[in-house]
């Protein structure tokens, strides 16, 4: 069975601001509001050709690839008589006719009235109307009217394409919509749910929940990192890129910077790329006593190239030994540094075991970490 869509876009209502029509208004993801809605249409399996009706002022810089464009008249039902003779040489079985205002009608709308057209020579989606209605003179209230048995129309409306084009052919002057024109040749229309989702753009406001409605959603990736390092002879400790005096140093194959390792796995996680020693292995001896800023700097600029932002990272230092209060602020300013970051961004703080355990028994250092990723 052949389906043709026929996407009405020859309006020239500016209600919802801007210098262009809404149907040519940009959204957030860089697509015109008329190609949102014939992405859905062209992705639906039931979906054989899309016809859009424009204003004639429109054709040569509508620029939609893929449909065919028909120059629309003076009313909306001369547009959708328009897009209906221009099928008449490849005849479909089923018209569906839509507002190309409405850029989120959801697949299972669509299905509906596909389904209704089954046994129906016309099927359209709408809502029932839940809110209490009034009438109105003057800006105040003047009486009430009953919400039994009314409804909310939406597109797309859909009809046997024969009947319709009689139907149209018929028709004398506009009308609301292309029930009114069935109904007018005595078509029956069965109604079908429609969906909050299926909204018409019309005001400021629609166009606004449009463009946050196809604003790109965030990716935000949480990564934690752990690292131990043990005590040997030395005179000062590594610790998120400070040297701090002490009687012993850390033992590793690098500078045994345990803070800076715990960040830097932080963020090798949060990307899913691993940790340091996959990146840079200890039986390599290049890195023998290796600087750990090199390591963060590589995490860093990973996350950078996979499109994220470092917006904030957290370490913890597990000792009994060296107090670290005294050296947090210059920590914090030199991970900053290295992570091309501000220093409230970066927490760096310090709590012992209460003596249990090897850094308890001031065997070692250990390190926590957590570090957060956002692509936009």
């Amino acid at each position: 069975m052949k389906t043709s869509v026929i996407i009405v876009a020859a309006g020239r209502g500016l209600r919802a601001g801007g210098e262009v029509p809404k149907q040519w208004q940009l959204l957030s993801n860089g697509h015109r509001v008329i190609d949102q809605t014939i992405a859905v249409f062209r992705g639906h399996p039931a979906v054989t050709d899309i016809t859009v009706v424009l204003n004639p002022d429109d054709m040569a810089a509508a620029k939609l690839t893929g449909c065919r464009l028909v120059p629309g008249g003076a009313t909306r039902s001369a547009s959708v008589r328009a897009g209906l003779e221009a099928l008449v040489d490849d005849t479909p079985d089923l018209v569906l006719i839509h507002d190309a205002a409405r850029p989120f009608v959801p697949v299972s709308v669509i299905d509906a009235v596909l389904d209704g057209l089954q046994t129906c020579a016309a099927a359209a989606p709408a809502l029932a109307v839940t809110d209490a209605l009034w009438t109105g003179v003057d800006g105040q209230v003047a009486g009430t009217h009953p919400r039994d048995g009314l409804y909310r129309a939406q597109t797309p409306q859909g009809f046997h394409y024969a009947a319709m084009l009689a139907a149209h052919r018929a028709h004398q002057g506009d009308a609301a919509d292309d029930v009114a024109v069935a109904r007018a040749a005595g078509i029956a229309v069965r109604i079908v749910d429609g969906s909050d989702e299926n909204y018409k753009i019309t005001l400021p406001a629609d166009l606004a929940r449009a463009k946050t409605q196809t604003r790109p959603k965030m990716d935000i990736r949480t990564g934690n990192g752990f690292d131990v390092h043990r005590f040997c002879p030395g005179d000062h400790v590594w610790l998120c890129g400070v040297s701090v005096p002490h009687d012993r140093a850390l033992s590793g194959h690098s500078d045994a910077d345990v803070g800076m390792h715990a960040v830097t796995d932080a963020i090798y996680g949060a990307l899913g790329m691993g940790d340091i020693g996959q990146h840079f292995p200890p039986s390599d001896p290049q890195w023998k006593g290796a600087a750990s800023h090199i390591f963060l700097e590589h995490a860093c600029a990973l996350a950078r190239e996979n499109g994220f932002t470092i917006t904030h990272a957290d370490c913890t230092l597990i000792c009994e030994y060296p107090k670290v209060g005294p050296h947090a602020a210059a920590m914090k300013a030199e991970m900053a540094r290295i992570m091309g970051m501000t220093p409230d961004r970066i927490s760096v703080k310090a709590t012992t075991s209460e003596r249990l355990g090897f850094t308890g028994r001031g065997e070692g250092i250990a390190a926590i970490a957590t570090a957060t990723l956002v692509k936009t």
